[in-house]
């Protein structure tokens, strides 16, 4: 997955961030921005697909204090989690399903 800042976006300060996603789209932006907007330190959180003949998603964060890149870097980390706890409970319960 490639990632870059949007240009311009570095007279803001590190709190308020657009990172601009290659090849990714609304099945990312909202499971990600769903778990970062639960954060107490974030402001603003939301994402675009800017049109649907690119391929690009903007991601938007402003937070009070915390740099945004810290923040969106944590909310890979939990959707991750979250990722991994659904697999682990989906294989639970076809064994269990398997059984019968």
């Amino acid at each position: 997955m490639k990632v870059t800042e949007l240009p311009g976006d570095e007279d803001s300060g590190p709190t308020c961030r657009t990172y601009v996603f290659q090849n990714e789209s609304h099945t990312l932006g909202n499971a990600l921005k769903c778990i970062i907007n639960r954060y107490e330190d974030v402001d603003f959180c939301a994402y675009t697909v800017p049109h649907p003949a690119e391929n690009k998603m903007h991601f938007r964060i402003q937070t009070k204090k915390t740099p945004a890149l810290e923040i969106l870097k944590r909310g890979f980390q939990d959707l991750e989690k979250v990722c991994e706890h659904t697999i682990d409970l989906f294989e639970k319960e076809v064994k269990e399903f398997n059984k019968m």
